[in-house]
């Protein structure tokens, strides 16, 4: 018998799903673009932070971004993509206030951020999440290129935790579940390669025993990963701690925010050809 003929609302409704699909792709790799770009920027403008033609520089790229954010935001300045892109030239006082101009480096930094989010949300999107709820939505399916299967549903189910960790406020908890899945699929990778090609001078023998900074490390000078772990802040590099000191810690959404930007990143560079 047959197959059922698609409907016309079908053809229309996959239609405008493929075209969904090809704007985010767009978007995608025009954020790209304007990432690789930003890091230039940024590398150039620490180095000289005088020079007239770096500032030049420095503000169309901020123009480029600011075109391409209003894009995403739909011209809506109340759009989170909106304000994140405006408070980036902020500086905050102590009590939270907006009191003058950051630094031009630093804006250039916050910005990647506010891009870098931008990508994370629109990747969502593309796999089929909620961008607005995406706890509420099923794991997502950005872990195919973990070598141990058993490990897979564990750091996926991980994920959707420190997402909903990070929209209910608990900060820690969302740095924490964000560093561990990092840990796990960089180690994960490294024990693919296998300890032979990577066992740094004096390291121990065994990569379980091996600190979280001793495998990031490692890992970039096998170049499983690039530098993207050098933007970890240092509250997540000890997030090993956070359990017996608790107390003592203080995370920032910041803080959270910036761990899980950097899974994000890590995992592109596990998975390049996602």
């Amino acid at each position: 018998m047959p197959g059922r003929l698609p409907t016309e609302f079908e053809r229309e409704t996959r239609a405008m799903a493929e075209n969904l699909r090809a704007q985010v792709d767009t978007h995608l790799s025009h954020l790209d673009g304007l990432i690789r770009r930003g890091r230039q920027v940024h590398d150039t403008l620490v180095a000289h932070p005088s020079n007239t033609s770096v500032i030049a520089a420095t503000r169309v790229w901020q123009q480029d971004c600011g075109v391409t954010i209003n894009q995403l935001s739909g011209g809506s300045k109340a759009h989170w993509l909106a304000r994140s892109f405006s408070e980036a030239f902020l500086m905050r006082s102590a009590a939270g206030h907006a009191v003058e101009g950051a630094a031009p480096a630093q804006i250039v930094q916050r910005l990647l951020d506010v891009l870098e989010q931008a990508v994370a949300s629109l990747s969502r999107m593309k796999d089929g999440q909620t961008v607005s709820a995406p706890s509420e939505t099923a794991p997502p399916r950005r872990f195919d290129f973990v070598h141990n299967s058993e490990l897979r549903p564990v750091v996926e189910q991980a994920y959707a935790d420190s997402r909903r960790a990070l929209e209910q406020g608990d900060y820690d908890l969302a740095l924490r579940t964000s560093c561990g899945i990092l840990e796990a699929i960089v180690t994960d990778a490294l024990e693919h390669r296998g300890l032979n090609a990577l066992a740094p001078s004096g390291a121990p023998e065994k990569i379980a025993d091996w600190s979280f900074e001793t495998r990031l490390t490692v890992a970039e000078r096998a170049g499983l990963i690039r530098g993207g772990c050098a933007r970890l802040p240092l509250v997540a590099r000890r997030y090993r701690d956070h359990g017996e000191h608790a107390a003592e810690v203080i995370v920032s959404e910041r803080d959270a925010r910036r761990a899980g930007q950097v899974l994000h990143v890590v995992i592109r560079d596990l998975n390049p050809g996602r």
